[in-house]
C-alpha cells in the first residue's frame, strides 16, 4: 500500500477541537469560584457557540469533518474495540469508531451542560438543575479523560502521533481509502 501525507483535519476542525478543550478546561477550573463566575459563564457560552459551529461544519465541512464520514454503529464500534484488544487495530484515516462515539458524547454533553448551566445562571429550575449541571460537567470530564486515554492508546498501537496530527492536520495513510486492517 502506498502511504502519503494527507490533510485530514482542516483548520476549522482543529481550531474547534483546541478551543473547545481550552474552554472546557477553563470552565471546569472556574466552576467553584464566585469571583470567577462571569468567566465560567462566558466560557460556557463559548463552548455552546463552538458546538453550534461544529454541528454546521459537520454537515457542510470537508470530507473528514462531516458527520457522515464517521457515522459508525454499535457493531463497528465493537469490532474496532476488539481489534484494539488483539493489538491489531483497524486503522482509519479519519475518526475511528471509538473516537466518533466520543465526539458525539462530547457534543451532546456540552449542549446539556450549557443548557443546564444557562438555566442555573438564570435561576430556572432550582437546586436540582444545578446538581444536574455539575453531574453533566463531571460526566463530560470523564468522557474527556477516556478520549485522551484512547488517543494515547491509539497513537501507540497505530504508531502515529494523533496529537501532532490534530495540531498539523496531517496523517499518513492510503489516500484511496478511509480504513485499512491491521497495523497501518
Amino acid at each position: 500500500m502506498r502511504k502519503s501525507r494527507i490533510l485530514v483535519w482542516d483548520v476549522p476542525t482543529r481550531a474547534f477541537h483546541w478551543l473547545l478543550a481550552l474552554s472546557f478546561l477553563g470552565a471546569f477550573l472556574t466552576a467553584e469560584s464566585e469571583r470567577q463566575r462571569d468567566v465560567h459563564v462566558a466560557l460556557g457560552y463559548a463552548m455552546l457557540g463552538l458546538v453550534a459551529f461544529r454541528l454546521v461544519w459537520g454537515l457542510v465541512g470537508t470530507r473528514y469533518a462531516r458527520f457522515r464520514s464517521f457515522a459508525f454503529g454499535p457493531k463497528r464500534l465493537a469490532a474496532y474495540l476488539k481489534s484494539l484488544l488483539t493489538l491489531r487495530p483497524q486503522h482509519y484515516l479519519g475518526h475511528n469508531p471509538a473516537g466518533s462515539w466520543a465526539i458525539y458524547a462530547l457534543l451532546a454533553l456540552t449542549v446539556l451542560s450549557g443548557a443546564t448551566g444557562y438555566a442555573t445562571y438564570n435561576d430556572i429550575g432550582g437546586g436540582w438543575l444545578e446538581e444536574l449541571h455539575e453531574g453533566v460537567a463531571n460526566t463530560l470530564l470523564a468522557v474527556v479523560i477516556v478520549h485522551v486515554a484512547g488517543v494515547l492508546v491509539s497513537s501507540l498501537l497505530h504508531r502515529e502521533n494523533l496529537v501532532r496530527s490534530m495540531l498539523t492536520g496531517y496523517k499518513t495513510g492510503d489516500p484511496g481509502g478511509a480504513r485499512s486492517s491491521g497495523r497501518g
